[in-house]
């Protein structure tokens, strides 16, 4: 063989291409990975003051499933994603229980701050979300047939069905 490498440098290569490979195996163990059934939270810099107030200016907007839009009406998980996007260019997943799922700080119910998510679950699975104002109120829009409305936390099926809540705000 015209073209073989002496012995040692042959060696020498296999060597190096061996420990690349480590290296390359090694480097995603230093990987952030979020934790199982998380979902990466994208950055949100917006202040809980301009979150509450284009949320409040939504008050009496129609309930419609599947809305997303001021004109054309907002359930639950609508409302919030375009208040986060309106305010903060940030894109929320679609769904109550996706936003829950969401690598963001959970919040004890006596240190809620304005602007925090909160959840509630039925049937086992979180199904409505709703925006802290403070004292305890939130802004949601609630069922087919209502429109976007503050409701307080401790109202009877609020009360029972609370599941939570996160910081996403930073």
């Amino acid at each position: 063989m015209k073209h073989a490498l002496p012995n040692g440098r042959r060696t020498k290569k296999a060597l190096c291409l061996i420990l690349l490979l480590i290296a390359l195996v090694l480097s995603g163990c230093g990987a952030r990975v979020p934790a199982r059934g998380s979902t990466p939270l994208p950055p949100i810099r917006a202040s809980a003051n301009d979150v509450l107030f284009r949320a409040i200016s939504l008050v009496g907007t129609p309930y419609r499933y599947g809305g997303n839009t001021p004109q054309g009406g907002f359930d639950c998980s609508g409302l919030i994603g375009y208040v986060f996007s309106d305010v903060a260019g940030a894109r929320l997943p679609r769904s109550a229980d996706g936003i829950a799922d969401l690598a963001a700080p959970k919040v004890p119910r006596e240190q809620l701050a304005s602007g925090d998510l909160v959840f509630f679950r039925d049937s086992g699975r979180i199904n409505h979300i709703g925006i802290y104002v403070g004292e305890g109120r939130f802004v949601h829009a609630p069922s087919s047939g209502g429109t976007v409305r503050l409701d307080a936390l401790d109202g009877d099926y609020w009360r029972d069905h609370y599941a939570g809540a996160k910081r996403v705000l930073q």
